[in-house]
């Protein structure tokens, strides 16, 4: 299975490619100003987290809305990929009026795929200033925590998926199982 780790700057974009590697998946990094078609062969996409303040920075993001409106296979967006999401499907972000840093329980209100057979709440990391701050119609919220409403969201009808948390770190319970739960998309 041939996975492009989108590269948006962020601290943990390695961790994301060793955990897919780990999981017996091709991975590559590659720059989020690659063009869409050479990543044809890819089987799904992870939008990595990145450095920039989607309040501010949006620019930074190079290609992604590229990628969301043209790659039709599965694509998992993590942290400030996961607010662009929302952004470019119509909602918002912006700072967030508690940021997260270090250990966060989530709430997970629909398994669906991407928390599919864990339990209902779970302890994830976190790194955000910001954070999403409306979801538009055509996605549905996963997962919330105490202070950040929108931890999980899933496109309505495209295989888009977006975490604020970071599934790839250890600290993060069933990290692996989310990304195995996203691979398995891939094979549907």
């Amino acid at each position: 299975m041939k996975v492009y780790v989108v590269d948006n700057g962020g601290q943990w974009t390695h961790r994301e490619w060793r955990v897919l590697r780990y999981l017996g998946c091709d991975a590559e990094i590659v720059s989020n100003i690659t063009p869409p078609e050479k990543l044809r062969d890819a089987d799904a996409l992870v939008l990595s987290g990145g450095a920039p303040r989607i309040s501010m920075e949006t620019f930074k993001l190079g290609r992604v809305g590229e990628y969301l409106d043209t790659m039709e296979i599965p694509i998992l967006g993590i942290c400030v990929s996961h607010q662009y999401i929302a952004i470019h499907f119509g909602g918002s972000a912006g700072p967030a009026e508690v940021p997260e840093y270090g250990k966060t329980e989530i709430e997970i209100w629909d398994e669906n795929d991407l928390f599919q057979g864990l339990p209902d709440k779970i302890v994830v990391w976190e790194s955000h200033n910001d954070e999403v701050k409306e979801v538009p119609e055509n996605l549905h919220i996963l997962a919330s925590s105490k202070h950040c409403r929108v931890q999980a969201i899933k496109h309505r009808s495209k295989p888009i998926y977006g975490v604020q948390f970071h599934p790839e770190v250890e600290h993060t319970q069933f990290g692996y199982d989310i990304f195995k739960n996203f691979l398995k998309l891939c094979k549907s």
